[in-house]
């Protein structure tokens, strides 16, 4: 395997592991947001319950 092919690879791995991490971020925040609707921040304001 030739050094411009193991780059390729190398960037092309890492790329995806960043792609990865950041869509599993992205899906915890929205599950998150989804489950309990009503303890999102409104318009800066705080949470009405405790245990939000």
């Amino acid at each position: 395997m030739t050094p411009g092919v193991q780059k390729r690879l190398a960037i092309g791995a890492a790329l995806t592991v960043v792609l990865l991490f950041l869509g599993a971020n992205a899906h915890l925040l929205a599950v998150a947001l989804h489950s309990q609707p009503e303890c999102s921040e409104a318009a800066g304001l705080l949470p009405a319950k405790p245990a939000c």
